[in-house]
């Protein structure tokens, strides 16, 4: 069964479709406080079938995720226990999220800043900082820092990258994204664990 195959075949239709800057808007913005598939399976492939508006897209992204992250802040500030709580208890991030707790307690704004551009979620931290009340102003330095990182190399790796590769990932995209997978589950748990 070619699950991999099938869905990166829909998204690089999705990513060539007329509104799609406004899919990946949309989808960087609820990734950032509520949604769990990340940004860049459209941001991808959109660099992949477009590398001249690589840098427009990795800034539509982060943009994006940027507002998106002030909702997450803003969920954990005004609504943490009628909203942020159970969004965290439904998609089995407790554990994480006390982890996440912990890290603000002792770094705050650098524990955002790497967050922002690492495969951690993000969203843990939106609603941690709103709800551990951490100064807006620190919130948004810390995103405006770490999240551009992220999008604006993955961007970058694609465009320079991504046309030679291509062939290969579509070849072994399934051992590929069953191995990312694997390594996303191993490092995230390493990461809580320790």
């Amino acid at each position: 069964m070619a699950i991999f195959r099938r869905l990166y075949n829909k998204v690089i239709d999705w990513s060539k479709h007329r509104h799609a800057p406004y899919y990946l808007a949309g989808v960087s913005f609820v990734e950032s406080s509520v949604f769990p598939i990340p940004p860049d399976v459209m941001l991808i492939p959109m660099v992949l079938s477009k590398p001249l508006k690589a840098w427009e897209y990795a800034a539509i992204t982060t943009f994006a995720s940027i507002l998106g992250g002030i909702l997450g802040y803003l969920l954990g500030l005004f609504a943490f226990e009628v909203i942020g709580a159970p969004f965290i208890q439904a998609f089995g991030y407790q554990e994480a999220y006390i982890k996440v707790e912990k890290w603000f307690e002792h770094y705050g704004f650098v524990a955002v800043f790497l967050a922002g551009f690492t495969p951690i979620p993000y969203k843990l931290f939106t609603i941690a900082a709103g709800a551990s009340k951490m100064p807006f102003l620190s919130f948004i330095a810390a995103s405006l820092l770490g999240r551009p990182i992220r999008f604006f190399i993955v961007a970058w790796m694609v465009r320079g990258l991504g046309k030679k590769l291509e062939p290969l990932i579509v070849e072994y995209i399934e051992i590929f994204s069953w191995a990312t997978l694997g390594l996303v589950g191993i490092g995230t748990a390493v990461y809580f664990l320790i």
